[in-house]
């Protein structure tokens, strides 16, 4: 069986000694990811770190990979407008 970890708004809340109700703020503006699952939200140990690094942080690692990756995309596009 597989045990998965989660933690409900009021542990977080708890751990990251704020109200529940901004940490329900939280999760709507996409700052902790949440799964909800009936009526209750459960979140996973890997959206905490989004709290601590940021989001914009993953965006941008994101976006340096694709600048690196940019020529070999561009000469791919480049092929595929020739083949048509």
């Amino acid at each position: 069986m597989i045990t998965v970890r989660t933690y409900t708004p009021e542990q977080v809340a708890d751990f990251l000694q704020l109200s529940k109700n901004t940490v329900y703020q939280l999760i709507n503006r996409g700052e902790i990811v949440a799964k909800k699952i009936g009526r209750v939200y459960r979140i996973p140990p890997s959206s905490l770190s989004f709290v601590f690094t940021g989001l914009d942080y993953d965006l941008y690692q994101a976006q340096d990979q694709d600048l690196k990756n940019i020529k070999t995309i561009q000469k791919e596009i480049a092929k595929a407008r020739k083949d048509l």
